[in-house]
């Protein structure tokens, strides 16, 4: 009998990578050994009685803090006995028939800093009489903890040789047994593995991906920061203006690059107002498409606007003169203003103004990355990347206001603008003095220079012939109409303020003008 015993005894303890055999049926004898490398090997021994089929399901993904889920990875599978057992769709399945069957497999990602945590049981579709587990690891554990269900195991500690060991009784069926050892610091490297959890908290998750995404993002807007900046310094340099000639080769008049006096508000200022417009309407005065009346007071239609006429220009004729012929009394009670949408058109054709583009792309940016915020969230995840689409399109946004309206080239045409302040009557031979007194008279109005413009040709010793406005009159009085017509625009521009300060402005639009914003 004695031998019999110790044959029993023997095959109980089996060979060293093998668990003892369960003495008791429905139930398990487990053992569990930290690799250098992180991963866990783990042996299980489990007794099915006769008649009964016993079937186990380990969730390989489980919920942890700040909206994560811990995902566990089974390799390396084998069952010795009856039944079968298999990982799929993040779920560890075992299938055991009548008998005792040993499975192996090794776990990745058990290890989460220096604790390692596995679930002994849990999933179990009947219950276990008794489960034993042992823990082996390259170091002494410095700590246990075992849970069974929601209360301690019924047996948790580290033996004499260094051994953990855990056991527990009447473990009910789908009841959980978690063990967690903890090792000294640097046992073995961790390999938790924590991914955003499958909810709407969860796809905002900071993963390294968006992190990445947000690095990449400041470092765009950084960029955009610094050009924009320079674009703004560049902008405000007005350096020395050049001198200009305003006779082209053929003797003809010709302004700096083209510039009409109407741009000169925009231009130079950013916005267009009453002075643009009377410096307009001179401008076609002095063009032969209206002539001005003796007295100063009577504005009539002299040709038909035509294709020498820039849209804005055309609108300005047709706002000013609806009819063959108006007074400036008549003026100052219309709503007329510079039309900015055609001003602006005008601007942008020549490549002195940026479009819109910029911003319209970046309203287009912002709403995919919204739709993608909203489509990542209810998918895979990452949501965060389709905010930061929706941010970059705000940012364009933000980019396109900030950036100044005028480009490097409408730049450039300010400062040709600016000298023709500088242009003197004494450059000019006599016969030329008549042509740039009269097409340099507009400009002078819109860049504020009238006063010294007028004084310099009439002040020579024969003044040039005002060749637009009836009569026999001096550049001085040419000069006293610019100015009139200029108090005509800003008094009409003050009449609408007030009525509108007052409420009782009129629901229709101002003749000559649509409603934009500015280019950017």
């Amino acid at each position: 009998m004695l031998t019999g015993a110790l044959l029993a005894l023997a095959l109980a303890a089996g060979p060293a990578d093998q668990p003892p055999l369960p003495t008791v049926p429905q139930s398990a004898e487990i053992q569990l050994k930290v690799e250098r490398d992180g991963s866990l090997s783990v042996v299980e021994a489990i007794s099915v009685p006769d008649g009964l089929t016993m079937d186990r399901r380990v969730a390989l993904r489980v919920p942890a803090a700040h909206h994560r889920d811990r995902v566990y990875g089974v390799r390396d599978v084998v069952l010795e006995g009856r039944g079968t057992a298999s990982v799929d769709d993040d779920v560890f399945t075992v299938h055991l028939t009548a008998g005792t069957s040993v499975v192996r497999y090794t776990v990745d990602g058990a290890v989460a800093g220096d604790r390692v945590t596995w679930e002994l049981a849990g999933g179990w579709s009947a219950e276990l009489k008794f489960l034993r587990a042992s823990f082996a690891a390259p170091k002494i554990p410095t700590a246990v903890d075992c849970t069974a269900g929601d209360f301690p195991c019924a047996a948790a500690q580290i033996d004499h040789a260094g051994l953990t060991r855990f056991s527990q009784q009447n473990l009910a069926a789908g009841q959980r047994m978690t063990a967690t050892v903890e090792l000294p610091a640097g046992t073995v490297p961790a390999d938790e593995v924590l991914v955003p959890a499958k909810t709407i908290a969860g796809a905002f998750v900071l993963t390294a991906p968006v992190g990445w995404a947000w690095v990449a993002f400041g470092a765009l807007l950084l960029i955009a920061a610094a050009l924009v900046g320079a674009a703004r310094r560049r902008d405000s340099r007005a350096g020395e203006p050049d001198k200009v000639s305003l006779l082209a080769a053929n003797g003809g008049f010709a302004s700096p690059a083209g510039v009409l006096p109407g741009h000169t508000g925009v231009l130079l200022r950013g916005r267009a107002g009453p002075l643009d417009l009377a410096a307009t309407v001179l401008d076609l005065a002095v063009r032969n498409y209206l002539w001005v009346s003796e007295d100063g007071t009577r504005l009539t239609r002299r040709n038909p606007a035509d294709e020498h006429l820039s849209p804005f220009e055309r609108a300005v004729f047709e706002a000013v003169l609806p009819d063959d012929t108006v007074t400036l009394a008549e003026l100052r009670q219309r709503r007329v203003e510079i039309p900015r949408a055609e001003l602006e058109a005008d601007l942008v054709r020549r490549g002195w103004f940026g479009t819109r583009r910029l911003r319209r792309a970046g309203i287009r940016i912002a709403c995919y990355g919204v739709f993608l915020t909203a489509l990542l969230a209810l998918t895979v995840g990452y949501a965060q990347l389709g905010l930061i689409l929706a941010l970059a399109g705000v940012a364009a946004v933000a980019a396109s206001a900030a950036l100044p309206a005028r480009r490097r080239a409408g730049a450039e045409v300010a400062r040709r603008l600016r000298g023709v302040a500088a242009v003197r009557a004494k450059d000019f031979d006599k016969p030329q003095r008549e042509l740039v007194f009269s097409r340099g008279l507009p400009y002078a109005l819109a860049l504020g220079e009238l006063a010294p413009w007028v004084a310099g040709f009439d002040g020579l010793k024969h003044p040039p012939r005002v060749y637009w406005h009836a009569g026999d009159i001096t550049p001085d009085q040419a000069g006293s109409f610019a100015a009139g017509l200029a108090g005509t625009f800003a008094a009409a521009r003050r009449g609408r303020l007030l009525d509108g300060a007052a409420g009782d402005t009129p629901s229709q639009q101002p003749v000559g003008t649509q409603s934009t914003a500015s280019p950017s």
